[in-house]
Parts: structure tokens; C-alpha cells; sequence
């Protein structure tokens, strides 16, 4: 999708550098689930570009949707790519054996778990569990989880950030808790399977991550301001943006993905954050309307944007067990966003 961009060509290339283990991937198979989604697309695109450097590697992307795998990706001209489908709602039909398998699907943006809360709860319970028997029963040498920074719930106000050891409140008699609360879940068969069975699994958990690859239906503040200062329109801010969170570009999130895959500690969760990228939605806002030369405005909410609003007011990620791994970050928020605009102008 943005072969041509040179700025989207020299991040991947970044995010190849900063991968510790990448490695031992050369001459592996590796299934990406969500293939099409945010972070799946981009792992993807960063795995062909490692493969322009004589890496071989089998990637195998799938998505529930075929067609918009060769939407995607069929401008890449590769024999080292192929497709299969998969939803996380019904039972896997492969049958080849894989190395490792990124798991990145599921629904992961506000209208979902309003108007879907039970889908949410099934795929994220349900996918995750066919997945891990399916790399027992082939052998794969590890799994990752793609979790997320909202196991956190509505965490210590006081807390300076949330270490993995944290585990924070999410009321499980809320709806809106479809989300946190099946990650979580998803996450400890993650590791009773590496317990129980021993297949090697880690999870990661990423803060609030964007980029080129956010998807149309995305419909989190960060995506929705993104398009505004593409089409060069007003920043529309339905709260005062008080809520503090960590950010993080693309492409560090997905070094530190395939940094935990390579050097994770199996059985173990890690926050993939960039430690220099906390701020609250408003400051966020501001960035992206200073960089992409628009303004911001504030507009009273409707009752589906309250009903979409999350109760977390606080989620910034301790990174230092990552870093542990030797990872660092490489993008700055005004560097990101700055790539990010650029990317989707087309340049």
C-alpha cells in the first residue's frame, strides 16, 4: 500500500535495526493473524522488507477477509507471501506447520464493544484458544499475543506508570469491559498453555499505537484525529483531553514485538511502550493539528460518543522490562505523527 513512500520504506528499515533477535527469523515461517489491521499490516511489510535483505521468510498472512489480503498486499511481488483465511469466530482449517505465530486479530475499537461486546468477548476467548492448540498439535517453536495496555483497567492514579506486575481494576459487570476483561483472560491461557503443555508463549501489551495502517474502521480519538489533519480539517475534541496515555509510532511498537518474539521470557507479558511519548489526548491532539497545519475545536459530545468513552483516565505503560530485552524506541510523538501525515499525503 505505500511501496512508494520513502518515508513509510525508511521506517520499516528502522524498525528492522531496532528488532533484537530478528535474526534467527531468516529462513522461518511466520503466521500473522489481523494481517490487514493496524499493527498486523505494518509487522507484515516489515518482515518483506527483512526479506529484500536475504532474510527467507515464509510469511503466512491471515485475515478474514481474502480479498482485502490481496487488496493489501498484492502490489509486493514476492513468492515468500502467501494468504489464508481466518476468523477468530469460527474453527481454524489450515493445516501446515509454522514457526511462529503473531496472533494480532481481534476487535479493538470502541463500536465494537458497544454494539458487539459478546462477539468481542468470544473472539478474543475463543480465537486465542484455537490458535495455542493449533501451534501445539504443529510444533511451532512460540506463539505471541498481541494483548493490550487496557488489562490495566482503571489503574493507581498515583502510580508514576503500570509495570507488569500491576494488575489494576476492570469491572466485570460492565459491557464496556468486554475488552479488558477477555484480554485478560486470553492472556492467562497464553500462559497455562505454556504451563500445562509447554508451548512457548509470550504477550505483549501496547499503549495507544498509531500510524499509516490505522484502519477505516477505526474509530478511537488518536485514528479520528489522524484523518482530520490528513484532509486538513479541524481536530474535533469532544472532552477536555484530560486522560493521560502512553503513545507509540508503528514502527516502534512492532520492533518491540518482534523483539519480545525473539527474546521474551516465555509464559510472560511485556508493555510495549516508547517511555518518552506520555501525554494526555489533548496534547496529543495539538501535536498532530500543529503538524499537519489545522486547528483544533471543541464540539459537546453525542450520546453515542459518550457511550464510546472510555472510563480509563490514566494508562502509561512502564517500559523497563522491555527495554530489558535491549529494545529502545526510535520515534519521537512529533516524528511519528509527522511520518504518519506524510505517509498517508502519499509522500
Amino acid at each position: 500500500m505505500f511501496s512508494n513512500s520513502e518515508v513509510y520504506n525508511n521506517d520499516l528499515l528502522t524498525t528492522i535495526s531496532a528488532s533484537v533477535g530478528i535474526e534467527e527469523l531468516k529462513g522461518k515461517t511466520v503466521v500473522i493473524t489481523g494481517a490487514t489491521g493496524t499493527i498486523g499490516s505494518y509487522l507484515v511489510d516489515a518482515l518483506l522488507k527483512y526479506n529484500e535483505q536475504g532474510a527467507e521468510i515464509r510469511i503466512i498472512a491471515a485475515n478474514y477477509d481474502l480479498q482485502a489480503l490481496h487488496d493489501r498486499f498484492d502490489a509486493v511481488k514476492t513468492d515468500m507471501l502467501d494468504y489464508v483465511e481466518h476468523n477468530i469466530l469460527t474453527s481454524i482449517d489450515w493445516e501446515f506447520d509454522c514457526d511462529y505465530i503473531i496472533h494480532t486479530a481481534g476487535f479493538a475499537f470502541p463500536d465494537a464493544f458497544r454494539k458487539n461486546p459478546v462477539g468481542t468477548i468470544w473472539g478474543n476467548i475463543s480465537g486465542t484458544y484455537q490458535l495455542l492448540n493449533y501451534a501445539k498439535e504443529h510444533k511451532a517453536k512460540r506463539l505471541l499475543y498481541i494483548s493490550s495496555g487496557e488489562v490495566y483497567g482503571q489503574g493507581d492514579l498515583s502510580l508514576d506508570s503500570f509495570k507488569e506486575s500491576y494488575s489494576g481494576y476492570v469491572d466485570p459487570t460492565s459491557p464496556r469491559s468486554c475488552y479488558p476483561g477477555s484480554k485478560r483472560t486470553a492472556e492467562t491461557l497464553c500462559a497455562s498453555f505454556s504451563q500445562q503443555f509447554g508451548l512457548e508463549t509470550v504477550m505483549v501489551r501496547p499503549c495507544h499505537t498509531y500510524g499509516p495502517c490505522i484502519t477505516n474502521v477505526d474509530n478511537r480519538a488518536h485514528a479520528q484525529f489522524i484523518r482530520n489533519g490528513v484532509a486538513q480539517q479541524d481536530i474535533v475534541m469532544k472532552s477536555a483531553g484530560t486522560q493521560l496515555r502512553s503513545y507509540c509510532y508503528i514502527g516502534d511498537c512492532c520492533s518491540a514485538i518482534l523483539t519480545v518474539l525473539m527474546r521474551g521470557k516465555s509464559g510472560e507479558a511485556y508493555n510495549t511502550a516508547n517511555p518518552d511519548v506520555r501525554v494526555t489526548i489533548a496534547e496529543l491532539a495539538n501535536t498532530i493539528a500543529s503538524v499537519a497545519g489545522c486547528n483544533v475545536v471543541f464540539e459537546n459530545p453525542s450520546e453515542c460518543d459518550i457511550a464510546n468513552q472510555t472510563p480509563i483516565a490514566k494508562q502509561v505503560l512502564s517500559s523497563e522490562k522491555l527495554e530489558s530485552l535491549g529494545w529502545n524506541g526510535k520515534f519521537s510523538l512529533e516524528i511519528g505523527v509527522s511520518h504518519t501525515i506524510q505517509i498517508l499525503q502519499g509522500k
